[in-house]
């Protein structure tokens, strides 16, 4: 028997390289092994982007509740303007000493779109009994488009001041402890009773859904002398 011409067809079939089939196959199973490769990709991304977000909020938050520290703890109480540190439920008004003189800082909560923005506005540090006066009464009427308004941090839905008095925390509209302030007059020294400073200030932050902070913040700050 000769197997010769047998043994030479299957040679030439082992030759013939993949079938249609297997190449297919591995086509398929190199798509599949691409599309995992680009999710892990897509994923490792995502993350990286939603890192960088939260860590440039929280930088931000930071620094706004540093500049509101700052503020409260550099108040200088004086008699040229109603008060050193005022709120009437809208703006928290305080004047703050500086190294080139005196200025009014307001902070406020305004609409932002459907939001809400806490808003800083403060004023040139001036020298004169006159220009803190205009300075006081121009805090007063804002519309926020000022000189000197920053937009500090946005996202918020409500916030609340409380002022510590009478060893309680109380909201900042309340009526606090009076002192005796002199207050110069023509001629004679005149004494009027002020609202004596808190001791401290709470400020409650409320964000609102899908700003990226979940929550209320609260912060307590005790006031500069």
């Amino acid at each position: 028997m000769n197997l010769r011409p047998v043994s030479r067809r299957r040679a030439a079939a082992d030759s013939a390289g993949f079938t249609l089939v297997e190449v297919l196959v591995a086509i398929m199973v190199m798509a599949i092994m691409a599309v995992m490769a680009w999710q892990g990709v897509d994923g490792i991304v995502r993350t990286r982007d939603a890192t960088q977000s939260r860590l440039e909020k929280t930088l931000r938050l930071n620094t706004v509740i540093a500049q509101w520290d700052q503020d409260l703890a550099a108040i200088q109480n004086t008699s040229v303007v109603p008060q050193a540190l005022s709120c009437d439920g809208a703006t928290v008004r305080m004047t703050r000493r500086t190294p080139t003189g005196l200025q009014i800082v307001a902070w406020s909560l305004r609409a932002d779109g459907d939001k809400a923005a806490w808003v800083r506005w403060a004023s040139p540090a001036v020298i004169t009994t006159g220009a803190l006066q205009e300075n006081w009464l121009r805090s007063l009427q804002l519309q926020d488009n000022e000189p000197g308004t920053i937009r500090a941090l946005t996202g918020l839905s409500a916030w609340q001041v409380y002022f510590y008095q009478g060893n309680a925390w109380a909201n900042c509209q309340s009526t606090g402890d009076v002192a005796a302030a002199p207050v110069p007059a023509s001629g004679a020294s005149a004494v009027a009773v002020r609202t004596a400073l808190p001791k401290g200030v709470r400020v409650v932050l409320s964000f609102a859904p899908g700003s990226g902070v979940g929550g209320d913040l609260t912060r307590d700050t005790l006031v500069g002398p």
